[in-house]
């Protein structure tokens, strides 16, 4: 999974990037791509019960963009974004006298210049495939299908909406799937706030902005990257008493993550023993048989049944013994759908 970091210059999306993959940014401000760990309490609870000698967190591959200038550098900007599976826009807010703002504080603004240019991208994709279709009518049989699907994508942009919003059934899901269309990817908007503006929850064009990210179903998450990078040097008390104090439960990178996995129907689960506790990634829905996939091929070829606790219950009972003694573990077979936070052991054989 590759998430597109975005904005303008100055917005502190490499100071984001820098948090979320513990990876400096490319000097010479081309896009480059970097391993963030996810943060998840479940498994650092998970590591108590087991004492492992492995943990390993699951995952994402963020992409550095380079800033967006409207009317500059649009090519270079849409072809990094072309192969993502998400966009994280990141919104300046934040008052600085060593960092100078690009063009003045006015999030709202700059997220309709971001929003404007993906849909120009669109537009432009969907017209030039109209006109072929209209060619091809009599040779293509499914031409008039996606002729018929295009004019839906025409409707949704010509009010000024994403493709996103634009609800398909399946078969229309399918002819669309081949298109980049921009505005059919998941987008979050990050607006980076400094100390004072999170601690009073206000910033510039803040009523403006939530209206709109309200009206086109885009979540929003409040972050001061500044604030971020001072909390990763504390001591983790320290760290819990200085985001107390801002009346923040949890780092701005774990809202991230878990706004990212909420927005592409994503859930994790465990593997949890004494060689490693390690969490995975996959959709809302997948079987077991297609989780045990995820691990390896060899696992899915050959599964027998899959060994089920619920993360609460594993907590709750402390080992796995007492988890069994109180009828809390589940044998399922490969068609069960695993659900958040299930710590699953499959057996298999090939």
């Amino acid at each position: 999974m590759k998430i597109g970091i975005i904005g303008k210059p100055q917005a502190g999306k490499s100071a984001l990037f820098r948090l979320l993959t513990n990876h400096e940014p490319s000097p010479n401000g081309k896009a480059q791509v970097a391993v963030g760990k996810i943060p998840d309490q479940r498994i650092d609870v998970l590591a108590k019960l087991f004492n492992p000698r492995k943990i390993t967190y699951a995952t994402i591959d963020f992409w550095d963009v380079p800033g967006f200038q409207p009317g500059r550098n649009s090519l270079d900007f849409l072809q990094s974004v072309r192969d993502v599976d998400a966009l994280v826009v990141v919104l300046r807010a934040f008052e600085s006298d060593t960092v100078p703002s690009y063009d003045g504080l006015q999030p709202y603004a700059d997220f309709k210049d971001l929003q404007q240019e993906l849909l120009i991208a669109d537009w432009t994709l969907m017209e030039t495939r109209l006109e072929r279709l209209a060619k091809q009518r009599a040779k293509n049989p499914k031409a008039e299908e996606e002729l018929a699907v295009l004019e839906k994508c025409r409707a949704t942009l010509e009010q000024d909406l994403p493709l996103r919003q634009l609800a398909l059934d399946p078969d229309e899901e399918k002819l669309l799937r081949n298109y980049d269309f921009f505005t059919r990817k998941p987008l979050i908007a990050v607006v980076n706030l400094d100390e004072e503006q999170m601690r009073s929850g206000r910033y510039p064009q803040q009523d403006e902005l939530e209206a709109e990210l309200e009206r086109m179903n885009v979540p929003l998450i409040k972050v001061s990257a500044q604030i971020e990078a001072e909390i990763s040097e504390l001591d983790p008390d320290d760290a819990k008493l200085f985001m107390e104090e801002l009346g923040v439960s949890e780092s701005g990178i774990a809202r991230i993550a878990r706004t990212v996995y909420a927005h592409l129907g994503l859930i994790s689960f465990f593997t949890a023993g004494e060689k490693e506790v390690r969490s995975w990634t996959i959709h809302l829905g997948d079987t077991a048989s297609r989780a045990a996939g995820k691990i390896h091929s060899d696992i899915e070829r050959g599964f027998i049944r899959a060994e089920v606790v619920a993360y609460e219950d594993m907590v709750k009972c402390g080992t796995m013994q007492k988890v069994k003694e109180q009828g809390l573990f589940r044998l399922e077979g490969k068609e069960y759908i695993v659900h958040d936070g299930d710590v699953i052991t499959f057996r298999f054989n090939v």
